[in-house]
């Protein structure tokens, strides 16, 4: 590590604790009121917040969900190593966000799930769908979501605060898990989203000092445009071809780059069409970001929340990427260095050191007391991505998963089905393992390091992400989709993007300047080498598409009456819906708590009220009940509020298509700041482009 470096990180001075030690006060402050006045001791409250968020939490937690560590470093490594390319990305979630708010968001509130598993149990019935989703979802939470956020945050850690010994790398990462779990574990989804909203104002309040800190180093926006061409390493290798490497894209300030294969990370097409399956599959069927809006009290206030995340959105381009390009052009030998001796001394990473820009910024431009502030900031990106994994998954676990293990479990007292101070038990518990399961990573993720990590994210949701986009929107969109045509374009996606996940990462590509051969065979370099990731998106996407479109048009249809409420054409029916036959798998014991029917969505005046708040067994005492104390702060709803009216099965469809309902002024409201948002990003689009 150089001088400069082990100088800077000597910088962390008492007076950055102090602003670290208030931000974790502040934050635990905000997480334990919540907690406190929410109703987390019911399902619908622990996991949507009892459905009485307003428009600016969530707006604030959409983004700060998305927005992690992973970010931080991503975006500004890319930045640094190609230019703006990368905010194509942030650009285009802009669009999906719309899409979130106005296509998809009023079909789940008028069904009245809770995960987005389990709209497609109500859709198309059966349950083979339903939990490859959930297992696949956990998975990917795990092993992507989590792993990359702790790489980040890890490699921010040790940069900042020049600590490399593997003790204080676990020290620091313990700390940010368990916080996280804290506020999971005690106040559920209420919890969550107002720590977000709090640490959304710190996130973008501290990117901002720095953004205007890079500007005024590098000499102004017009300098770094100027300079950035110039960004170049003295020491550089030389590829198998006699080019030099490490030469700046001559793209770098254009979203739209050419296609041809080599020439450019974010060709046009890819960006265009590619990009767009992998942001509706994020943005409008992931659990993580879906769960915020299903949070808001009625429609105005979720639409309200995809607006206010669509306007932070525009962000990203001048606090992250911009920064990373300025790093660049400050510390060249480091950010842009292109010799893999050279890498693998500087950071670790013979492929390259732009992941290590905006740290750079932080140990070098900041003065004592803000640098405290920034290391907060990194925190908080990391917490804040945490939390909301950790909620999303135990929810997903609770509600998809346990409810479908549960009545298998025969076991001494244990009542048939599951009470509600089980369920919250449960997903709980899930939170501490997959805490467990974090930390047990930690070591894969520091031998796992990408040179940017950003593009390893893309492609890894580029190869598993189209099945499941289809599938959803030819449910949203066309009532002839049926289980057995979604199954098999389920199954026959998966096939295909593993396939090209395991050619991916089986041989690894040397970096430029190495002496190894290319260890890949003629025809893995002919398809996988030639076909950027997103461009197999789209080639995944339209496979599944067919797939789903011919099994369901050779087998039998659904129903008309089994759909009411479940596609975007039937949103406002008013009609009572259907089960399906396969919603009934012949099982007594099975608990009547997946929301099968309209009817077991009861949307009153603080939205819908699932029928998995299953009334506890006063005559038998579970195990469940009885450790119910240790994880409870307050009396259940139900202790509180005493028993629930009933309505009839028409009061209860009526109301879950009147939830949809919107004042007229306030609707206008949402659409108009809907279409601006929407010819804002359009022309940021035109003008980089």
């Amino acid at each position: 590590m150089s001088e400069l470096q082990e100088e800077q990180g000597a910088r962390i001075d008492w007076p950055d604790v102090l602003v670290i030690v208030a931000y974790f006060i502040f934050v635990l402050a905000v997480g334990l009121w919540s907690s406190r006045r929410s109703k987390n001791n019911s399902v619908s409250g622990y996991f949507l917040a009892s459905r009485e968020m307003h428009w600016l939490p969530v707006g604030a937690s959409l983004f700060a969900s998305n927005i992690g560590s992973g970010h931080f470093i991503g975006l500004a490594g890319s930045g640094a190593a190609s230019g703006i390319g990368v905010a194509g990305f942030e650009q285009s979630s802009i669009y999906t966000l719309i899409m979130l708010g106005w296509l998809f968001l009023p079909v789940y509130l008028s069904s009245g799930v809770y995960t987005m598993p389990e709209y497609l149990r109500l859709r198309f019935g059966g349950q083979r769908i339903r939990v490859y989703l959930s297992c696949l979802a956990l998975i990917l939470y795990i092993f992507t979501k989590i792993s990359a956020d702790l790489y980040a945050g890890a490699l921010f850690i040790q940069l900042a605060l020049n600590k490399n010994s593997s003790e204080w790398l676990y020290f620091s990462i313990l700390i940010l898990l368990a916080i996280a779990a804290i506020f999971c574990i005690a106040g559920g989804l209420s919890a969550v989203v107002w720590t977000d909203f709090v640490q959304t104002i710190l996130m973008v309040g501290g990117a901002f000092i720095l953004m205007f800190l890079s500007f005024r180093e590098v000499g102004g926006f017009a300098k770094l445009v100027e300079d950035y061409p110039y960004a170049r390493a003295s020491v550089r290798a030389t590829d198998r071809q006699n080019k030099t490497c490490g030469e700046p894209s001559p793209y770098y300030l254009s979203l739209l780059h050419p296609i041809q294969p080599g020439l450019s990370d974010y060709p046009w097409t890819g960006m265009i069409f590619g990009l767009t399956i992998n942001s509706i599959w994020y943005w409008c069927t992931d659990q993580v970001i879906v769960q915020r809006t299903l949070a808001s009290k009625d429609m105005i206030h979720a639409k309200g929340g995809c607006i206010l995340a669509s306007y932070l959105k525009f962000l990203p381009l001048w606090l992250l990427v911009f920064p990373g390009m300025a790093a660049r052009i400050l510390y060249p030998e480091r950010v842009a260095c292109a010799d893999p001796v050279e890498c693998t001394k500087i950071c670790g990473s013979a492929g390259g050191c732009t992941n290590i820009a905006y740290a750079e910024l932080v140990l070098n431009l900041l003065p004592t007391g803000l640098a405290g502030l920034m290391l907060a900031v990194m925190m908080a990106a990391l917490m804040s991505s945490l939390t909301s994994i950790f909620n999303s998954a135990s929810t997903i676990f609770t509600m998809d998963v346990w409810v479908l293990i549960r009545p298998k479990i025969k076991c001494g007292r244990l009542p048939a089905k599951p009470s509600q101070a089980e369920l919250l038990f449960v997903g709980r518990v899930f939170v501490l393992a997959l805490v467990g399961i974090s930390v047990i990573w930690i070591p894969v993720i520091q031998n796992t390091g990408n040179s940017q990590l950003f593009h390893y994210i893309q492609a890894v949701s580029s190869f598993l992400a189209p099945p499941i986009c289809a599938v959803y929107l030819l449910a949203m969109f066309w009532s002839r989709t049926n289980e057995p045509g979604a199954f098999w374009g389920l199954m026959i996606g998966l096939i295909i993007g593993m396939l090209r996940f395991v050619v991916e990462f089986s041989f690894t590509v040397p970096p430029c300047g190495s002496i190894d051969p290319d260890p890949r065979p003629a025809f893995v370099k002919l398809t996988v080498g030639n076909v950027h990731y997103l461009h197999f998106s789209c080639i995944l996407w339209i496979i599944t598409g067919l797939v789903t479109v011919g099994v369901s048009l050779l087998t039998e249809p659904i129903p008309e009456e089994c759909l009411y409420r479940l596609t975007f054409w039937t949103r406002y029916d008013p009609r009572i819906r259907h089960p399906l036959e396969e919603e009934d798998d012949g099982d007594d014991d099975a608990p009547a708590t997946n929301g099968g029917h309209a009817e077991n969505a009861v949307n009153g005046s603080n939205g819908a009220t699932h029928q998995m708040e299953v009334e506890t067994h006063a005559e038998e005492e579970s195990i469940f009940q009885r450790i119910k104390k240790f994880f409870s702060f307050a009396p259940t709803q139900e202790e509180e509020e005493g028993p629930k009216v009933v309505l009839t099965e028409s009061e209860k469809a009526a109301d879950a298509a009147a939830f949809l309902k919107e004042p007229p002024f306030w609707k206008n409201f949402v659409n108009y700041n809907a279409v601006v948002c929407l010819a804002l990003t359009t022309f940021v689009w035109g003008f980089f482009a």
